[in-house]
C-alpha cells in the first residue's frame, strides 16, 4: 500500500516516565480479569511505583507476584485502604462489585482505576457518581480497545490532526473466543454478575465511538443480544449489537460476540472502521490475515493516497501518564470522569434494551 508524496502522518513522540521512582505508589487488587496486568503494567511504565496487591484468593496475589517481583503482597484490602503512601488502587474484579469497591476505595481518600466494564447498572452509576462528588476522587477506567492499543493511539491522534475530515460514522467489530467453557469462572455466565455482552465488552466500542466523533452523547437507535451456541448457559448473551446516533451527528454501530473460531491464530480480530468527510481509517488491532503484516495496522486512506501505517512499536500509551498526572495534579487529561461515566451508560442503555426485545431479561 503506497504512501502518497508529502503526506505526514508520523506519530506523536513515544511517551516517557512522568514522575521518578517513589514519587506514585499505588496498589492492585482483586485479580478477578486478567486485565490487571496491563492495567498495572501500563502504569509502571509510566513510572508509578507498585507496592501492594491483595487478592481473597492467596494463589492469585502469588502468580501476580511473580510478574511483578517487587509488589508486597497485603493480608487484607484494609492494609492498602490504610497506606497512606497509596495515591491509586487498581482493580479487575468481578464485574457487578466493581461499583462497591470503588466507594471504598474513594471514600478511604484514594483514586480508583477499575477494569472495564466499570459498573453492572445504573443504580450502581448513579452511586459511583455520587461518590466522585461527594469525595473528589477519580473513578478511572481501563477502556483498553483504545487507551492501551496502539492502532487506536494513533488512529486518535489522526483523526485530532483533521486526517479524515469531520468524523460522520464509526463501527466497532469485537469478536472474542470463548475457550473451553470448564476454565471460566462462574459469574462469567452469570447475568447479574458479568452485566451482559453490550455492557461488558461493548463499553470498549461505546467509548472509542464518543471519543473517535467527540460527542458527548448519544441515543440508542437499536440494539439486540442473544445465547446462538452456548445453551447450557442459558444466562450468557454470546453475540450483542447496538446503532446509536451521536450528539456530533455522527452514526456508530458495535458488533460483539464470544465466536472467533479456533483456527485464527489470536483470541479475536479486532477491528474499527471510521469514515470521515475526506477519508477513512481502518484499525486492525491484533492481526492481519489479509497481509500477515502483524498487529496494530491502520489503513488510512485519504484526497493524496492509501497509506499502511504501522503502530506497533512505535506510538505507546499516553494514558497512563496522563492519569498519574491527573492524580497528583487533580486534572482530567487522561479521560474526563463525564466522558468515562457516559460511555458505560450508552452500554447499559443498549443493554437494557436489546432485554427488553428479545425477552432475555430478569
Amino acid at each position: 500500500m503506497a504512501a502518497s508524496e508529502g503526506a505526514d502522518y508520523a506519530p506523536a513522540a513515544m511517551p516517557k516516565p512522568v514522575v521518578e521512582t517513589g514519587e506514585f505508589v499505588f496498589a492492585a487488587m482483586h485479580l478477578d480479569h486478567g486485565h490487571i496486568g496491563g492495567m498495572t503494567q501500563g502504569l509502571i511504565g509510566a513510572g508509578g511505583t507498585l507496592k501492594w496487591v491483595y487478592d481473597p484468593q492467596p494463589e492469585r496475589a502469588a502468580a501476580f507476584q511473580e510478574k511483578f517481583p517487587e509488589v508486597r503482597i497485603a493480608s487484607s484490602e484494609e492494609e492498602i485502604l490504610a497506606d497512606e503512601e497509596v495515591l491509586l488502587v487498581a482493580a479487575a474484579g468481578v464485574p457487578a462489585d466493581r461499583a462497591a469497591l470503588g466507594i471504598r476505595v474513594m471514600e478511604a481518600g484514594k483514586d480508583y482505576f477499575t477494569d472495564k466494564t466499570p459498573l453492572t447498572t445504573l443504580d450502581q452509576l448513579a452511586e459511583a457518581k455520587a461518590a466522585v462528588e461527594r469525595t473528589g476522587r477519580k473513578y478511572a477506567v481501563y477502556y483498553s480497545e483504545r487507551i492501551h492499543v496502539e492502532a487506536a493511539v494513533l488512529a486518535t491522534q489522526l483523526i485530532e490532526q483533521g486526517a479524515i475530515g469531520k468524523v460522520i460514522q464509526v463501527q466497532g467489530m469485537g469478536p472474542h473466543r470463548i475457550g473451553d467453557p470448564s476454565t471460566r469462572p462462574d459469574w462469567f455466565f452469570e447475568r447479574a454478575r458479568y452485566g451482559g455482552i453490550l455492557t461488558d465488552i461493548g463499553s470498549h466500542n461505546f467509548e472509542q465511538m464518543l471519543t473517535f466523533t467527540g460527542s458527548d452523547d448519544a441515543e440508542i437507535l437499536s440494539s439486540s443480544i442473544g445465547n446462538f451456541g452456548n445453551p447450557e448457559h442459558p444466562e450468557l448473551d454470546d453475540y450483542g449489537d447496538a446503532h446509536i446516533a451521536l450528539s456530533s451527528g455522527a452514526t456508530g454501530f458495535v458488533r460483539v460476540d464470544w465466536f472467533t473460531p479456533a483456527g485464527l491464530r489470536t483470541w479475536g480480530d479486532g477491528r474499527t472502521f471510521v469514515v470521515g468527510t475526506e477519508g477513512y481509517l481502518e484499525l486492525r488491532k491484533y492481526i492481519d490475515v489479509t497481509t500477515d503484516n502483524g498487529p496494530n495496522q491502520v489503513i488510512l486512506v485519504d484526497g493524496e493516497g492509501e497509506h499502511r501505517l504501522e503502530a506497533d512499536g512505535k506510538v505507546g500509551y499516553p494514558f497512563f501518564g496522563d492519569l498519574i498526572l491527573d492524580v497528583l495534579h487533580r486534572t482530567e487529561n487522561a479521560m474526563t470522569q463525564e466522558h468515562a461515566f457516559k460511555a458505560v451508560e450508552l452500554a447499559l442503555r443498549a443493554q437494557e434494551q436489546a432485554r427488553e426485545l428479545t425477552g432475555r431479561a430478569g
